[in-house]
């Protein structure tokens, strides 16, 4: 891979283009936001930065990660006009399954390949490389993708054709989002019937309603009121939407998953954008 392109500087993608620079690898990054790119370019010095996205012309691979389909297909349709024949777009964000193999579909037709490799993990783990990525598309084309990936996760699967990593990620967002807003009810509830609710966890831990939640973020985040896990509410909201919508496409029965999105929609719209996933548990105490 002789240039590796980067386009998203967020909370998420920052981190992550900044160990692929450590790494040694040859990034070309850009971010819409001018003062995130210098910013990134005072941080990670092994680094090239973009002005737009016409620079990426020599990449062999590109990545994105952005915040949501619109701005994903803004992205990549663009590149297709630049990028060269076999070039390989990785897109990393959190996107709607359907349209990431919609516009595969347009990649493809551009003689590019693309794949779908969201990431699970938070800013922490994207800081360590630890992140775990589910892929979807050619098996050739992940195979392709794995040197690189492997500076940003611990590990990669492939579960799918394209658009299948998109697919697991709101999945798995939605059954993480649940267990969050269990827990909260949980504890709220225990706590008014009088048992500490830090005792409640250390219960939790040691029984059957163990989880994520449990494990990292109800003492850490939640009971300690930091609420500064790293990943915000509306993001969650947004990938519980998506595992909606992804229900009702194939006509699967997810009439929890429609209240956990209803729960998830109502608690960022009344938190609003700055509000961390973890302030759920304000939400449920004082809807």
């Amino acid at each position: 891979m002789k240039q590796i392109g980067f386009v998203g500087l967020g909370m998420m993608g920052f981190p992550m283009a900044g160990r692929l620079a450590a790494a040694g690898v040859n990034v070309l990054a850009y971010d819409v936001v001018a003062e995130t790119r210098q910013r990134f370019a005072a941080e990670n010095k092994a680094a090239r930065v973009a002005a737009d996205l016409q620079a990426f012309g020599d990449c062999d691979v590109v990545v994105t990660m952005l915040p949501n389909s619109d701005i994903v297909d803004e992205a990549v349709l663009a590149l297709t006009k630049v990028l060269g024949q076999g070039a390989l777009v990785i897109d990393m964000s959190s996107a709607d399954p359907v349209r990431t193999r919609a516009l595969s579909a347009a990649v493809k037709a551009a003689g590019l390949a693309m794949i779908d490799a969201p990431v699970s993990g938070g800013v922490s783990r994207a800081r360590s490389g630890t992140l775990a990525i589910m892929a979807g598309g050619d098996a050739a084309d992940v195979d392709r993708a794995r040197p690189l990936l492997g500076h940003l996760g611990s590990t990669l699967t492939r579960v799918g054709d394209i658009g299948a990593g998109h697919a697991m990620k709101a999945l798995n967002n939605y059954v993480s989002a649940a267990g969050l807003i269990a827990t909260a009810e949980a504890l709220i509830a225990g706590q008014r019937f009088g048992i500490d609710p830090n005792i409640m966890v250390d219960v939790l831990n040691s029984s059957t309603g163990k989880n994520n939640t449990t494990e990292n973020k109800a003492k850490q985040f939640m009971l300690s009121g930091a609420f500064n896990s790293g990943f915000s509410l509306a993001l969650m909201a947004k990938d519980v939407a998506i595992a909606a919508v992804l229900a009702e496409a194939v006509q699967a029965d997810m009439r929890l998953g429609a209240h956990v999105n209803a729960l998830c929609t109502q608690a960022s719209n009344a938190l609003g954008k700055a509000a961390d996933h973890t302030e759920m548990y304000r939400f449920v105490e004082h809807p």
